[in-house]
């Protein structure tokens, strides 16, 4: 059976400290969009020394695959990673303790480093990776993974309108894309988008997608301002505009157009697969606070000269809010297990963490804003911003609807 480990206890002590001194001082800042979070995120990186730790994995990364295009024959080092990779325990544990201060601060972390990064890592050539890795992984640099676009939501690749052509050895970029998280103020910014060959009787839902990694002030690009929204507010989401934007061939992912190696469509679904399983982790935080905000607030609360927490009704909320807990921390406890031995989450697998772990956050916050009553309903009272913050994961990386479908395919095609 899976359990925290010392260390890892140790470090989400330390944690907690640094969010009480940090983080939650800025939330009001945070939440209200005036202050982006890409600094709290750095200081955070600087303060235990993961800036470092990710250069030093990166320049070891980097000599291996150096060697590798030399033909030099490497031995198995037995490294393991630092653990702060999303599915390391210690990557989970920042993810739900932040989670449950200030989603949008962990989501914005989590498309620079898990999406952009981790996508460049992925699918990059070696000369890619020197470029642009360096400022990602420290959160020197910022970075934003664009798929979504106003008319496609769910079918993502079915109903993608950019588009690019060939210009030479150059590409030509139209199109906009919608929600993109980090998108008003990322420095990198990896965008999909169709090849359009000009064969007419190809049909655009059929034609072959692209990644690119475009730079901010490129002429023709163009990032929004933030949106307003419901919750995960410390989180910028913008939209992003293409006119005729000229991409050199370097930019292009893998420097490929082989579907083996440079194919976006499988490139995009490695990361659906990484960014749904760490919703798992986000919604782990928000089931933690609310049920320690819930339990504390059930503890002082008086009515009729008791306190509620002796109330049949309240011990049922807090009861089915504990059995949540347990259920989502045990599929996150399953993804670190089988992270750790190598064996692959599979996209179906992953749809599921997600679809289960977001409702039952969403469930927790609902009733623990029930639970609070009136006090629940105002922003002054912590469960009012966790509730709008859990409904953001029914939707966020890909909503609940289109899991459905991800796990049916995959039960059917066994």
């Amino acid at each position: 059976m899976y359990e925290w480990s010392d260390t890892d206890l140790m470090f989400r002590d330390a944690l907690r400290g640094f969010i009480d001194k940090e983080v939650k001082p800025h939330v009001d800042k945070l939440e209200s969009g005036e202050l982006p979070p890409f600094e709290i995120i750095r200081k955070m990186y600087s303060t235990f020394g993961m800036d470092e730790m990710a250069t030093e994995a990166l320049e070891k990364s980097f000599a291996k695959e150096e060697a590798k295009e030399r033909g030099e024959a490497l031995p198995e080092s037995g490294e393991k990673s630092s653990g702060f990779s999303g599915a390391g325990s210690m990557g989970v544990i920042l993810n739900s303790e932040i989670a449950g201060v200030s989603l949008g601060l962990v989501a914005s972390m989590g498309v620079s480093i898990g999406l952009t990064a981790g996508t460049l890592r992925s699918r990059g050539t070696l000369a890619q990776k020197k470029r642009w890795l360096p400022g990602l992984v420290t959160m020197e640099k910022v970075g934003a993974w664009a798929i979504t676009e106003p008319d496609s939501g769910s079918d993502a690749f079915g109903g993608m309108k950019s588009y690019v052509r060939r210009d030479g050895e150059d590409y030509i970029l139209n199109g906009q894309k919608t929600f993109i998280t980090n998108g008003p103020y990322a420095d990198v910014t990896i965008v999909y988008a169709k090849l359009d060959e000009g064969d007419a009787s190809v049909d655009r839902r059929d034609r072959k997608v692209l990644g690119f990694v475009l730079d901010k002030g490129m002429e023709g690009f163009t990032q929004s301002a933030p949106f307003k929204k419901m919750g995960m507010n410390s989180s910028p989401t913008g939209e992003l505009f293409f006119d005729n934007v000229r991409i050199t061939k370097d930019r292009l992912l893998g420097e490929t157009e082989n579907p083996a190696k440079g194919d976006g469509k499988e490139s995009a679904k490695e990361s659906f697969a990484a960014e749904r399983i760490g919703i798992a982790s986000l919604a782990l935080g928000i089931i933690n606070e609310c049920q320690r905000l819930s339990i504390e607030y059930a503890k002082n609360r008086k009515l009729w000269g008791k306190e509620i927490a002796q109330f049949q009704l309240i011990q049922l909320k807090l009861a089915e809010m504990e059995v949540a807990r347990l259920n989502v921390q045990n599929m996150v406890f399953n993804a670190i297990e089988r992270t750790a031995a190598g064996d692959k989450v599979t996209l179906a697998e992953a749809s599921a963490m997600k679809l289960y772990s977001s409702r039952a956050a969403t469930e927790v916050a609902m009733e623990a804003v029930q639970l609070f009553g009136g006090n629940g309903y105002m922003a002054e009272y912590k469960v009012e911003q966790l509730a709008r913050d859990a409904k953001s994961l029914m939707i966020y990386a890909g909503s609940n609807e289109i899991q459905v479908t991800h796990i049916a395919k995959g039960l059917l095609a066994k």
